[in-house]
């Protein structure tokens, strides 16, 4: 499995790297979580460079996508460089999910079309000006794709990926081994509370 983070210029850092550091508590051999960049190395609104660890196009053949946040995804959107490759991202085929400013590149990419989204306060306008309903929530799923709102939302898309893709029981365990000494059922409720009533139903055992 192929997980790819897409992090642009200007990146937040809490969103694509809260999301590295869940996802990356899956250990087994074919599970494989990347940076992936327009070009060699990009830096966050803070300044932190990071080296491309895979390119968007193979980030587009990847088993699920997150589109990452930060301060220029306005200049994302328009440039048609980095867009046209993204067009080739496929809810059919990936599961795609996107932290809160990253829901304005899937709404300029039609994935959102009749799909309401959660995005993070500054980036709901332009997220509402594509035509697209903005929840007051941190994370809602409608078949594979995702969005949440929020930096501190980003431990959701994480689990909402490891749980379609290993099972919830994976989800569980990197969940616990994040959240907080003394507060990990309290957190976990949280999240499973957000994140369980956009997961596939179980299918029914066999008799």
């Amino acid at each position: 499995m192929h997980i790819a983070i897409l992090t642009f210029e200007g990146y937040n850092e809490l969103d694509s790297l809260i999301a590295l550091g869940v996802l990356n508590r899956i250990k087994t051999d074919d599970w494989r979580v990347t940076i992936a960049t327009p070009g060699p190395k990009v830096t966050s609104m803070n300044g932190v460079v990071i080296e491309q660890m895979s390119g968007l196009e193979e980030a587009c053949t990847a088993d699920a996508v997150i589109v990452g946040s930060g301060i220029a995804t306005r200049e994302v959107v328009e440039d048609p460089a980095i867009m046209n490759v993204l067009r080739r991202l496929d809810p059919s085929r990936q599961l795609i999910a996107a932290q809160c400013s990253g829901a304005l590149v899937l709404a300029r990419l039609g994935l959102l079309d009749d799909i309401p989204a959660c995005t993070d306060l500054i980036t709901k306008p332009w997220v509402v000006a594509a035509g697209v309903e903005v929840l007051d929530q941190p994370f809602y799923a409608k078949g594979n794709i995702a969005t949440a709102g929020g930096c501190l939302a980003s431990h959701y898309l994480a689990a909402w990926i490891i749980a379609r893709l290993e099972g919830k029981e994976a989800a569980d365990g990197a969940l616990h081994y994040v959240a907080p000494v003394g507060e990990k059922e309290e957190y976990m409720e949280r999240a499973w509370r957000n994140i369980a009533p956009y997961l596939p139903a179980p299918a029914p055992a066999l008799v």
